[in-house]
């Protein structure tokens, strides 16, 4: 029975199984335990039970955590950005809005700041 996921998601699964291709050497021939090894993933991580995600992000010494819905995060999947990696953000009320390599933004609502 194949799979049908929203597209969002199904982007989210194609990004991490090219993670895992990458990550093993990319050996040719695992297309298919690549996918399913990453749809796992990423159901596991979209569980019903888990529908807030959050990024934590320090900007100028102050760290914020902001949580986002998957279902509205636009295709973003955790672990897009690896800590230190430069992060375009802006601050507008109590939204933070991340910009992405594809130009969109991520916006999360600040639910924490230390500093």
């Amino acid at each position: 029975m194949e799979r049908t996921h929203p597209p969002q998601q199904q982007e989210a699964i194609r990004r991490r199984a090219t993670e895992i291709f990458q990550l093993g050497g990319r050996a040719e021939g695992h297309d298919l335990e690549n996918w399913c090894q990453a749809e796992a993933e990423i159901l596991r991580e979209t569980d019903t039970h888990q529908v807030r995600r959050a990024v934590v992000i320090n900007l100028n010494g102050v760290v914020y955590t902001g949580e986002y819905e998957f279902a509205c995060a636009d295709g973003y999947a955790p672990g897009e950005w690896k800590p230190g990696d430069p992060v375009s953000v802006r601050l507008a009320g109590d939204k933070l809005y991340l910009r992405r390599r594809n130009g969109r933004e991520l916006q999360t609502t600040v639910v924490k700041r230390i500093g």
